[in-house]
């Protein structure tokens, strides 16, 4: 089984937004991108959710999730 990491908390960074500013912005609610961040590698995630998110930054998916090896 694969694992995925999503770039979420790196590209905040680089826009110098805020974790609550990434929800907002993407209509995401604010506990599943605080939980996305924290528990770093994920083996699921709600595709619609990290859709939003992509749109969001204004980045493609590629951009976002980075395959962790395991």
């Amino acid at each position: 089984m694969g694992y995925v990491k999503l770039n979420i908390r790196e590209l905040a960074e680089e826009r110098a937004w805020t974790l609550r500013y990434v929800a907002d912005r993407s209509g995401v609610n604010y506990n599943t991108v605080r939980s996305y961040v924290q528990r770093g590698a994920l083996n699921t995630v709600d595709l619609s959710v990290v859709y939003k998110i992509t749109r969001a930054f204004e980045v493609t998916l590629e951009e976002l999730v980075e395959v962790v090896e395991e």
